[in-house]
């Protein structure tokens, strides 16, 4: 379960508004799907989008040129088919490699460039990538120098709270990526250290927001439509950013624009409703992965869409075992058939922590 919310939040809800301005693009509103490694690909991102995200980026791109024809990198700068704007994420140490990554990337459609300095995976920072960056500041200054320079885009930047409790340091990287003209910043309340354990330093953030021109995305721990508001208000972020918590609930995102709208709360999604999202999901995931890589790959999904629900644990132990697109599709759409008539609510699922 996530943690308390902010003390001293207000607990009425927050206002809607259209999304915070990124260089040209003003984006649809402020609840924003996190980059996740294995999770945010393009069938992922435009059923989020669909769904109410405001802003969706990409799994990260590795920096590296050796790794730019592999499979693994080429679906995940694809953006084809996905509403702008279409931004890609790029990861690495070095300076000018990630300058070379961004214009390689809005050479190919790329409208935003956002940097990874958020990741605590250990494959991550032993690379002296994502969130390992944030203890050597000049090499910080130097990549986001070199990657604003490097693109007529804008470019964001997602990062932690620093690379430990004890040396904290958003304030300065804060400080250095407004001053090189990043357009955006999106703050993971944790240090690297902390990984994904203890809660989010919402603190940490209001004192990010205000610091700063630039907007700032609040990211950490948001799993509600209550924790959203309440984490505007307490940080005055211009945005939220869900992750783990739209696994297997992607319609969160029209659930927490809806209650800051207007204060109440969306009905769930219908059991029919779900059948013909998943089938959807599944068709577009089967389509960019191939039938081989699709179907293994999407038993990650179908899981965490039936963690929960009634009989889920066995009906994702049998689901596993299917070796047939056709099969996995139809054996899904049978047990949601099962939960009840397609105009009942979903059966209640209990929440998982976001942890991006």
């Amino acid at each position: 379960m996530a943690g308390p919310v902010p003390r001293g939040a207000a607990a009425l809800p927050v206002a809607s508004a259209d999304g915070p301005r990124v260089g040209s693009h003003r984006l649809s509103n402020r609840v924003f799907v996190a980059p996740m490694a294995g999770v945010t690909d393009r069938p992922f991102r435009k059923l989020c989008k669909q769904l109410g995200a405001g802003h969706a980026v990409s799994e990260m791109a590795a920096s590296d040129p050796r790794l730019w024809a592999t499979i693994k990198s080429s679906r995940r700068i694809d953006h084809a088919g996905e509403a702008a704007p279409k931004t890609v994420q790029i990861a690495g140490g070095d300076a000018a490699m990630l300058a070379d990554c961004a214009r390689f990337n809005v050479d190919r459609g790329a409208q935003i460039i956002d940097i990874n300095m958020g990741c605590p995976a250990k494959k991550v920072c032993n690379a002296a990538a994502g969130s390992a960056l944030l203890a050597d500041e000049d090499l910080v200054t130097r990549i986001i120098d070199a990657v604003v320079a490097s693109v007529s885009v804008p470019v964001t930047l997602k990062f932690r709270t620093g690379p430990t409790r004890t040396t904290r340091n958003a304030l300065r990287i804060a400080a250095i990526a407004e001053r090189a003209g990043v357009a955006m910043l999106t703050l993971h309340g944790r240090t690297r250290a902390d990984g994904f354990m203890g809660q989010a330093e919402y603190e940490t953030i209001a004192a990010v927001k205000a610091s700063v021109s630039i907007p700032v995305v609040a990211n950490g721990d948001i799993d509600s439509p209550e924790r959203a508001a309440r984490v505007l208000t307490e940080t005055r972020a211009d945005a939220v950013m869900i992750g783990r918590a739209a696994q297997g609930r992607p319609w969160i995102f029209r659930e927490v624009e809806h209650y800051l709208a207007h204060g109440t709360h969306r009905a769930p999604p219908s059991v029919g409703e779900v059948r013909a999202l998943l089938a959807s999901h599944l068709e577009d995931h089967y389509a960019f992965y191939g039938a081989f890589t699709g179907l293994r790959t999407a038993r990650k999904h179908i899981g965490w869409y039936v963690d929960g629900l009634p009989r889920g644990a066995s009906f994702r132990a049998r689901m596993n075992a299917i070796d047939d697109c056709d099969a996995q599709r139809a054996a899904v759409d049978r047990y949601l058939s099962e939960l009840g008539d397609d105009g009942d609510p979903l059966p209640s699922a209990p929440v998982l922590l976001e942890a991006a």
